[in-house]
């Protein structure tokens, strides 16, 4: 039986990687909870192909009772919905146990956002580093490096994760807009500022300086990790440092929360929601609608400034 098991999972999740070109990270984390849901399944003398509702309530029940998040259950339940949905379009069910389970009902977080001039505080911290002639060439390159990524997370509003693998010909571009290969292998255009691409001349000339060799990767960031650019894991640290030194508290600062500052700033500054939608390369408009705080308080100020009656109001 487990066997069967074990294949049916690995037949869904293949599906799921071909058909809508889920990420790595989406089909580990839907592996690992498929396994724990056949594992509970086993155990209680049951399996994918039998699970009754009840039995599929009983799991997220034992989930939920591990102290996990909303967000993770609300997670495994997906997992779990498009795994028997699979199994019933590809006929080895004739129903479906998830459709009339509802998952948690759970507050999307308000991101955390920089101000505006707390971004700029961090980008002039990070080309202070640069400018720092009396540091060794490899430290200002690292600098330079760190300072040319934080310019185009908030230039642009992409991924980190993007940013890090863009290939070295996004140096030369003259063009104010680059091509990006996002989530689900999607290419979109993002938007490159002058101070975004002087960041990258910057770098890439004291790249080419103090290591040619590595200058010829074919990587942007290249680096001496397993993919050949600089890690996610690098670069939050060295932001961290770079906040320190910004005086804002390294708490308040990660690779995410710069995309959080470009978009939010657009929006505080009258941008359409849809457009910043298509910027962030969000595929729903419901995840780009975390940011509605901005426009919120911007309708109230709206309001209070613009409203005939208002001033009537104050006075009375």
């Amino acid at each position: 039986m487990k066997a069967r098991e074990n294949s049916l999972v690995s037949g869904f999740l293949e599906a799921l990687s071909s058909e809508t070109g889920a990420s790595s990270n989406t089909i580990a984390a839907y592996r690992r909870d498929l396994c724990d849901y056949e594992a509970h399944l086993r155990e209680n003398g049951a399996d994918p192909l039998r699970a009754s509702q009840s039995q599929v309530r009983a799991y997220l029940a034992a989930r939920g009772a591990q102290s996990l998040s909303a967000a993770s259950l609300a997670r495994c339940l997906s997992a779990i919905r498009q795994f028997h949905k699979h199994l019933y379009a590809e006929g080895r069910r004739r129903d479906d146990p998830t459709l009339a389970i509802e998952g948690p009902r759970r507050a999307r977080p308000v991101p955390k956002v920089l101000t505006i001039e707390e971004v700029e505080r961090l980008i002039t911290a990070a080309h202070e580093r640069v400018a720092a002639s009396e540091r060794p060439l490899r430290e200002r390159l690292a600098a330079a490096r760190t300072a040319c990524v934080i310019e185009l997370i908030y230039a642009s509003g992409l991924r980190v994760s993007e940013v890090l693998a863009l290939p070295k010909s996004a140096a030369w571009t003259k063009e104010s807009l680059l091509t990006v290969r996002g989530k689900g292998d999607k290419e979109r255009l993002a938007p490159v500022s002058t101070p975004a691409r002087a960041a990258i001349s910057a770098y890439r000339g004291l790249l080419q300086e103090a290591a040619p060799s590595l200058a010829a990767a074919p990587w942007l960031f290249p680096a001496g990790s397993a993919s050949g650019h600089m890690t996610r894991q690098a670069f939050a640290r060295d932001l961290k440092s770079v906040a320190s030194a910004a005086g804002i508290p390294a708490s308040r600062v990660s690779p995410h929360v710069l995309r959080h500052a470009f978009a939010s700033h657009l929006l505080q500054n009258g941008a359409d929601l849809r457009v910043v939608q298509e910027l962030l390369g969000h595929a729903d408009i419901s995840t780009t609608q975390i940011y509605t705080h901005v426009l919120d308080e911007r309708a109230k100020a709206m309001v209070r400034d613009l409203h005939p009656m208002n001033d009537e109001a104050d006075g009375n």
